[in-house]
């Protein structure tokens, strides 16, 4: 007798766990974030590698650099939104986890209406950079700045939006379990 396990039997596994059940808009707003980090993922890894070889024969392109710079920048912010829909960022909660229910979801609601009032700062500041850099060009690509800098404000507007529908659960009651599942 085996110990063998059946691969065919076991459910597909998410790439990005989904986790409990979010408003369809949160849920959109999410995979589409999610999606777009993929793309930008799959288009770096293949100026990365069309880079490379064109290097081995002596030459080099300087747009597939700017390019992967660009989407880096866009990657960093948008992949930001992305965790802070999951709550994945990493947490001491040494202290927290010992608070009652009602007392945590005191203390989250404080977290998450400081995070909100941090990322709006960071989405006002974001939308200055954007506004006095569109005359300024990107080197090669010769596109607007301002296209380098808009990821600030996408991240953190896309950022306040889960957290304000972070504390709209809070508000209702909704434990950190119910909001994002129980830690694996």
């Amino acid at each position: 007798m085996t110990n063998a396990v059946d691969v065919r039997a076991a459910p597909p596994r998410e790439l990005l766990p989904r986790g409990p059940e979010q408003a369809l808009p949160i849920h959109l707003l999410g995979r589409l974030i999610d999606w777009a980090l993929v793309a930008a993922a799959a288009v770096m890894v293949s100026l990365v590698f069309f880079n490379v070889c064109v290097h081995a024969m002596g030459r080099d392109l300087a747009e597939t650099t700017e390019t992967c710079e660009f989407l880096m920048v866009w990657v960093t912010f948008l992949g930001g939104a992305s965790i802070i829909r999951r709550s994945g960022h990493m947490t001491i909660t040494e202290f927290l986890d010992k608070l009652d229910d009602r007392r945590r979801r005191v203390a989250d609601l404080a977290v998450q209406l400081l995070a909100l009032a941090v990322l709006a700062i960071l989405f006002r500041n974001g939308l200055l950079i954007v506004e006095t850099n569109w005359s300024n060009m990107l080197t090669v690509l010769q596109i607007s700045m301002s296209w380098q800098y808009m990821p600030l404000s996408v991240g953190s507007g896309a950022s306040m939006i889960f957290v304000a529908y972070d504390i709209y659960q809070i508000l209702q009651g909704k434990s950190r379990e119910e909001r994002y599942g129980a830690d694996e």
